[in-house]
């Protein structure tokens, strides 16, 4: 990762109405992030198998804090939890 990019890369389909409810979030928080848009193909979907371990979507690779996770409610509760309280500035490191 390049100091320019976001810290937080979010795998998502397009028009997945659960990676819309992330995107949400991440916006709402006013968290920067990089979307990945992955293969429709559940089988197909390797780049995310790769950093997430499995391959559904939603998924999130937060370099700030180390943490990579699949399903939206749990991200955004992860979201939440760290960055909606001010736990971790947005800008800043953990």
């Amino acid at each position: 990762m390049s100091t320019t990019d976001p810290p937080i890369t979010l795998y998502r389909l397009q028009a997945c109405p659960y990676c819309e409810r992330v995107v949400r979030v991440l916006q709402d928080l006013g968290l920067e992030y990089t979307s990945r848009f992955v293969e429709p193909m559940h089988a197909e979907r390797n780049v995310v198998k790769r950093v997430a371990g499995s391959r559904p979507v939603p998924a999130i690779v937060d370099d700030r804090t180390g943490v990579t996770m699949s399903e939206s409610a749990n991200i955004v509760e992860y979201l939440e939890s760290t960055y909606g309280e001010g736990l971790v500035e947005a800008g800043g490191d953990a």
